[in-house]
């Protein structure tokens, strides 16, 4: 609109906010009017009155000091700030300085628990060292004086050796007489049975005293050796006989001769083993090692 419009401001009071406002209000006339050609320029001169009023109470000197105090009182607040913020970082490096420390400690600790763990173990090799020292030492002062009795019992036990060889070799000689017969037509030829039983009876009877020792009750290891000794004996003599042809004849005459030639030996090492089971009850022969008791 091109007419001129009239437009009244009406302003009750203004009063400045503290810190701008010292010991008084500033009061504004009550009314004013002003007129404008246009409603842009009515609004524009309501910020530029602001703005004088607000250049006016700058400009008094005691508003100059509250502001100048206003801004050393920011200052001061940021300093402080900024020496919280040192302090707590110096805080918090002291707290690490002082877990560093801790951990320290910790090993410290640690270090002496070794020490002191790795000094009573030297003192037990120490110990060890001193004692194996005092057994080898008498160990060597007894070898000369003992040495005479050690052969004395080496002696004793290849006389007991010869014993039980002897005792074996004529008792499974003789009990195997009977079955030597039946596989020979002359006496003659007694000769060669003969002599392996013997040998092999006399290597039974080392054999025997050596393995039983003083397991005079153990019966399944007194059986053991004689049964170990008769499978041996009989395979070797099946061994010695015709050759296994390829035909089931042949295989079946094998077993059955390799079955007698088993029992025959188990018979002969089995009268041996009784007889020498019942010399060292007796006493009559030594267990391995003497018993000198």
């Amino acid at each position: 609109m091109n007419v001129m419009k009239s437009c009244t401001i009406i302003m009750n009071s203004i009063q400045v906010p503290y810190p701008f406002l010292v010991k008084s209000s500033k009061t504004f006339p009550a009314s004013f009017k002003c007129k404008s050609s246009d409603e842009k320029r009515s609004n524009e001169a309501l910020p530029g009155i602001v703005d004088e009023q607000v250049q006016e109470l700058l400009s008094k000197k005691e508003n100059k000091l509250l502001l100048d105090g206003l801004q050393k009182a920011s200052q001061r607040v940021e300093m402080a700030k900024a020496g919280l913020a040192l302090i707590q970082e110096q805080e918090f490096i002291v707290k690490q300085f002082k877990d560093y420390v801790n951990q320290l400690e910790g090993k410290v600790s640690e270090i002496v628990e070794c020490q002191r763990e790795i000094s009573e173990a030297k003192a037990l090799v120490e110990e060890a060292e001193r004692s194996l020292l005092l057994n080898v030492g008498g160990a060597e002062d007894g070898a000369s004086k003992g040495m005479k009795g050690e052969v004395i019992d080496r002696d004793e036990e290849r006389w007991e050796s010869v014993k039980a060889a002897s005792i074996s070799a004529l008792v499974g000689t003789f009990s195997g007489l009977p079955i030597c017969f039946t596989h020979v037509t002359d006496t003659t030829q007694l000769l060669l049975p003969f002599a392996i039983n013997f040998i092999s009876c006399a290597l039974f009877g080392v054999t025997f005293r050596y393995t039983v020792r003083r397991n005079l009750d153990d019966v399944q290891l007194k059986t053991g050796v004689a049964a170990a000794f008769g499978v041996v004996k009989g395979l070797a003599t099946l061994g010695g006989g015709p050759l296994l042809e390829p035909n089931f004849e042949s295989f079946l005459l094998q077993a059955q001769n390799g079955t007698v030639y088993v029992l025959e030996s188990l018979f002969i090492f089995a009268f041996s083993a009784v007889a020498l089971d019942y010399c060292l009850k007796t006493r009559l022969l030594s267990t391995f090692p003497i018993d000198k008791s």
